[in-house]
């Protein structure tokens, strides 16, 4: 299925196979996912992280998924009954949120393609709703980061964070990817 929708609106869709679990485990790492969390996922796909996440939410908290695709957003409702799945554009971010009664994210976790990216100030949006203890991760293709594209998308991360930083290679993936981390929002 991800196949399909990546052939019909590649720029929207970030990817032609699902997210590996070693790379799924290396973005939830660096979150404190106890308690009663909101947790936020942009581009949650096929449902690879959401699932993980509920894992460790353990019906505690709150689960907002944020998915542009409408067979994907479907699909991953479905699925997921207990996670608050919008069909909306990551752009929208603080609108979707105040329409859910969210003033901050403890946690946001991002599989955005970089054309998300070059349409809307992302990184300034994320670190805007999490709250200042809050942490970001996006997954990004490794070998692909000297691209002008993933340049970019690591210097408006620098700016919206005080620290950004970026996991081993995830090997164990295809294609292989490394975890942006950002923490202390601006």
């Amino acid at each position: 299925m991800l196949f399909q929708e990546f052939l019909r609106a590649p720029t929207r869709v970030a990817t032609v196979t699902a997210s590996s679990d070693a790379l799924v485990t290396a973005m939830l790492a660096p979150h404190r996912l106890d308690g009663p969390r909101v947790v936020v996922e942009l581009g949650a796909g096929t449902g690879r992280v959401t699932g993980a996440l509920q894992g460790h939410l353990r019906g505690t908290g709150r689960h907002i998924a944020v998915e542009i695709n409408p067979v994907l957003a479907e699909r991953l409702a479905d699925r997921h009954p207990g996670v608050t799945v919008v069909r909306a554009d990551a752009a929208r971010l603080p609108a979707v949120l105040g329409e859910h009664g969210v003033d901050r994210a403890d946690a946001i976790v991002s599989l955005l393609p970089w054309a998300a990216y070059a349409a809307a100030p992302v990184p300034r949006l994320v670190a805007d709703a999490l709250a200042p203890s809050g942490t970001f991760t996006q997954a990004t293709l490794r070998g692909f980061h000297l691209l002008a594209p993933a340049r970019r998308q690591a210097e408006d991360l620098r700016a919206a964070f005080g620290s950004l930083t970026a996991s081993p290679t995830v090997w164990r993936n295809l294609p292989p990817a490394r975890v942006l981390i950002g923490r202390e929002p601006h």
